[in-house]
């Protein structure tokens, strides 16, 4: 039998003993499962994630479930920078322990793991394994919309300190509606990159800038699109909606990915 470990909040451990862990809702690709990771000889490698994981949150903390999976179990095994390869669960384990580095790889169990499965559940310290990426220490952080972490600790004075060239910090919003309602339609290219500083915000002003759908230019429609796409504001919904019927089919596919991305 193959042991694995999976870290999860504390607060999920009365769960797990009772009717074991359920798949995630975002797995590999459309496939729900479980990620986990080999028990090594080495506690540091085992946790590795540890660290990284309690980055997103967690209620009382993270803990350790220890799961045994039969060695002919269909796996999913690689580094969490490419893409998963097929193998069993004993050969994920030897294929990881035989690493000279494995940090970084991870097992993904593309189903439920159930009650008898659960060998133990332990806690773990808090301060083990690596954040962001390996080596990530002493490496100058990046700003990108791509790699920062909304809300993280010290999020907002780390933009603030080393502004990305593309990705922020974003303008006011005064001043970017002052840039959205210059003119009548508008320049394009500034509309479109108004319209990117909205889309890095969380919620912002659809009253203002639904007049946008009718724009001549399907380039502003589009981004559009992209920019409200994320909100929790009022009228994004019925927005979107008008704009799954643009004559446009590149406006149309927009609407399509935002509210479908897998």
């Amino acid at each position: 039998m193959a042991m694995f470990v999976h870290l999860t909040s504390a607060a999920n451990a009365p769960r797990i003993r009772r009717s074991g862990i359920r798949a995630a809702g975002h797995g590999q690709g459309s496939v729900r499962g479980v990620y986990c990771f080999p028990v090594l000889p080495s506690y540091t490698l085992t946790h590795q994630w540890l660290r990284e994981l309690a980055r997103f949150g967690s209620r009382g903390g993270l803990v350790a479930v220890h799961v045994r999976l039969d060695d002919t179990e269909d796996v999913l095994v690689g580094r969490y920078t490419d893409r998963a390869r097929e193998a069993q669960a004993a050969e994920s384990v030897r294929r990881i322990a035989g690493l000279e580095d494995p940090r970084g790889w991870e097992v993904f169990v593309p189903r439920a793991i159930r009650p008898r499965e659960v060998h133990r559940i332990r806690t773990a310290p808090q301060v083990v394994g690596w954040r962001y990426l390996p080596d990530a220490h002493g490496v100058r952080p990046c700003t990108c919309f791509g790699c920062r972490v909304r809300g993280g600790y010290g999020a907002r004075r780390l933009r603030e300190r080393l502004p990305h060239p593309l990705d922020g910090p974003p303008p006011p919003v005064a001043v970017l509606l002052a840039r959205v309602e210059a003119g009548d339609p508008g320049d394009p290219a500034a509309l479109r990159d108004a319209l990117h500083w909205f889309g890095m915000r969380r919620r912002g002003p659809v009253d203002r800038l639904k007049r946008l759908a009718a724009h001549p230019d399907p380039g502003v429609r589009e981004e559009l699109v992209w920019a409200v796409a994320r909100w929790s504001t009022l009228g994004v919904a019925e927005l979107l909606d008008g704009l799954a019927d643009d004559p446009h089919p590149d406006v149309r596919e927009a609407v399509e990915a935002v509210r479908d991305p897998e």
